[in-house]
């Protein structure tokens, strides 16, 4: 039996967790739109009824739970997917970018909101897990044979 990874395992299980707050968006409506910062114009447009912010935030989270089961293949919890390795690279590196937008707004007052401040922080830890995942995994990731 391979061992497992736990890094990829916390970062699938924290991709999810990140896909079902995107869920519940949509269901809870405007008001969590604005309570998770998505902007006034998406809260709006949700209040109109229109479809734009729901296939959003539905496209957002359909690629973190695909995020997630990158990260549980990787970690040896499901069957291995096609481009192991370029994915989790990839998604580590959508992360941490993301997640580097602390340094920009450290440096633009207007842009030093506690949304921006936290979600730079939560991603980047995101980024941070994912990546020590897989560089973790990165031997292991090579073979060519199933990992799970």
């Amino acid at each position: 039996m391979t061992p497992r990874n736990p890094w990829l395992i916390v970062g699938g299980w924290l991709s999810l967790a990140a896909s079902a707050l995107h869920v519940g968006c949509i269901i809870g409506g405007p008001s969590w739109y604005r309570f998770f910062g998505a902007g006034e114009a998406m809260a709006r447009a949700a209040e109109r009824g229109e479809a734009y912010p729901a296939l959003v935030t539905l496209g957002i989270a359909i690629v973190l739970a695909v995020w997630a089961a990158y990260a549980f293949a990787g970690a040896g919890v499901i069957r291995r997917l096609p481009l192991m390795r370029t994915a989790l690279v990839a998604i580590s590196a959508v992360y941490l970018v993301r997640g580097l937008a602390l340094v920009p707004i450290a440096f633009q007052p207007e842009s030093q909101t506690p949304f921006n401040i936290w979600s730079s922080l939560i991603v980047l830890s995101y980024g941070l897990v994912y990546a020590i995942g897989t560089w973790r995994a990165w031997p292991r990731l090579a073979a060519k044979e199933s990992i799970a």
